[in-house]
């Protein structure tokens, strides 16, 4: 009797061994299961060129992928294209690094060794790929492979002609289309070789792998196949011609960048991976709604291009049009379809994927970025009050919740309570001076981590 009593309580005791062990297993089943993670970044997107914001273009695919995922609707960026891409993969305001980080530029943005998410997760065993625009330094020390990329391939400057893949004409890095470094020429149009190389990179591994997709698309000039103008037939965009032909080129490559988004999704459901892998779109900057084309090639001007209303502002500029962009997480089976409301900024990418996967640095990376990786996986609001700081040479914006502050250059400042008046229609700054002075002493204390000094080997260095 008392060694089957004695058998029993070893029977319960493995029993409860083994339900532990499977609880802690699932509990921490997000964090082992590594997923492959597929970045995209599209270049001068508007908030208003997209479907799933009742925008101009047709972007079914990316409107799904929206609806079936997380679409972030406080997502913000900084104004312009190397700032951008510089915080998305240290986890740092750019500004950190040195002035040559907070403005477009073909300078190197972050010192040679510093950890990036790809450098991050080529530690961690995945495989890292770049397919399209760098712009975090032109020349070939400054590659996306000294950066933890396994490989690179697109270009190194800020933009390039769709078509010719050149960026401007007499620049000394006009010819800047490259593989892993070596500038090679190559016919075709840019968004369709961009898309095919990141496809080769997504075939499936033994080891997961992180695909870096930052499309030239939209950014001028402004281009696509026919193919993807001919989705506008019939549609009139404006009664003046030159504006109507300038709208339907941007609509075009609109519907082309979420064609290819869409190869990606059918790859990896032809695969197995679409369950096992996590996708991430944002924009780098807000759109630009008329310019000019200068780079070499033959397309014309955009006299009618982005759309950001009902946002304030456009790229370039502080306001929500220029830093407050389209982007959304899918992940399917794992983030539930919601809005978030989560105020999030790209610098948090880098630590939530951190969190995702198990990364952890072996000294601190005094990341300005916080993990939403719970705020995703649960849908519910994260509640942490943190700073949101975007600064432009000589000017700089700070949201701290419902509040955002914008100090000009010429000393001027501007206050929105960006929740009561999402479009920043109602200056408060005068009847607010108590909350200026509050937010003043916060972006003063965020202005003071940053770099003022360019790095000595940079100076002199065409940008």
């Amino acid at each position: 009797m008392n060694r089957s009593r004695q058998l029993l309580r070893l029977l319960i005791c493995f029993a409860t061994l083994v339900w532990s062990f499977g609880r802690l297993e699932a509990a921490d089943q997000p964090a082992t299961r590594r997923p492959n993670i597929l970045l995209i970044v599209a270049d001068d997107l508007g908030w208003s060129d997209v479907g799933w914001h009742g925008g101009f273009s047709k972007t079914p695919v990316m409107d799904q992928l929206v609806k079936q995922g997380v679409e972030l609707d406080q997502h913000y960026v900084q104004p312009v294209c190397t700032p951008t891409r510089t915080a998305v993969m240290s986890g740092r305001y750019p500004g950190r690094f040195g002035p040559q980080a907070l403005s477009p530029s073909n300078l190197r943005a972050m010192p040679l060794g510093t950890v990036t998410l790809a450098s991050a997760l080529k530690s961690l065993g995945y495989s890292t790929h770049q397919a399209g625009k760098w712009h975090l330094g032109a020349k070939p020390e400054w590659i996306p492979n000294a950066y933890g990329f396994n490989t690179s391939y697109g270009t190194l400057t800020g933009a390039a002609d769709p078509w010719t893949h050149k960026y401007r004409k007499g620049n000394p890095y006009e010819d800047t289309w490259h593989r892993d470094g070596k500038l090679f020429h190559e016919e075709g149009n840019a968004t369709e070789l961009v898309a095919a190389e990141a496809l080769r990179r997504m075939e499936p591994k033994t080891s997961p792998w992180f695909v870096y997709v930052p499309f030239h698309a939209v950014h001028t000039p402004v281009d696509a196949p026919d193919e993807f103008k001919k989705l506008y037939d019939g549609v009139k965009f404006h009664d003046d011609p030159v504006k109507h032909e300038s709208r339907l080129r941007m609509a075009a490559m609109v519907s082309q960048l979420d064609a290819k988004i869409g190869q990606f999704v059918t790859a990896l459901e032809k695969t197995g991976q679409r369950d096992k892998t996590l996708i991430i779109f944002t924009s780098d900057n807000g759109g630009i709604e008329s310019l000019k084309n200068a780079y070499a090639g033959d397309v014309p001007d955009s006299p009618l291009n982005s759309e950001n209303d009902p946002l304030h502002g456009q790229k370039a500029t502080l306001y929500e049009g220029g830093t407050r962009v389209c982007a959304f997480a899918n992940w399917p089976g794992v983030l539930k379809p919601h809005k978030s409301t989560t105020l999030m900024h790209c610098v948090d990418w880098f630590p939530t994927i951190a969190e995702l996967t198990g990364y952890q640095p072996a000294d601190s990376l005094n990341w300005d970025g916080i993990s939403q990786w719970s705020a995703l996986r649960d849908a519910r609001p994260n509640p942490a009050a943190r700073n949101i700081y975007i600064a432009l040479p000589g000017a700089g914006s700070l949201r701290h919740g419902d509040w955002k502050l914008i100090a000009h250059k010429n000393g001027r400042y501007e206050l929105f309570n960006i929740r009561l008046d999402p479009f920043e229609k109602n200056d408060l700054a005068v009847r607010e001076l108590q909350k200026v002075e509050e937010l003043t002493q916060l972006l003063t204390a965020e202005r003071a981590k940053d770099n003022p000094v360019l790095p000595p080997d940079l100076k002199g260095l065409p940008h």
